[in-house]
């Protein structure tokens, strides 16, 4: 009988779906190959984002857009979209706003 909590256990490796594609997966390849640990759901996400132009169900970024670059960024934790938009600010001097899941637009200058 399988213990629910063995590390190995089928039941422990989590799941990331798609409604847009369709597809639910099993996160065992990020896990055993790839050694994401913790940020396994995180490597899947921005994987699927760079490969498909959308982020699975349940995912939502923190966007950084710079009022005068042409090219935002996206990030999927708070702190390092934080840390690109008052270091873009600082090098550039331009107005950056900054949103994202649980937190209303920021607008950071320097």
């Amino acid at each position: 009988m399988d213990d629910p909590h063995d590390q190995e256990s089928p039941e422990r490796t989590p799941t990331v779906a798609c409604s847009r594609c369709g597809q639910e997966w099993n996160l065992e390849y990020e896990l055993e190959e790839l050694h994401a640990g913790n940020s396994a759901v995180e490597q899947f996400a921005m994987d699927h984002y760079r490969h498909t132009g959308h982020y699975p169900d349940d995912v939502t970024p923190y966007r950084v857009e710079c009022r005068e670059c042409p090219q935002g960024e996206q990030f999927l934790t708070e702190r390092p979209a934080e840390r690109f938009a008052k270091t873009h600010a600082r090098h550039t001097r331009h107005t950056v706003e900054l949103s994202g899941p649980e937190r209303d637009t920021e607008t950071v200058s320097e």
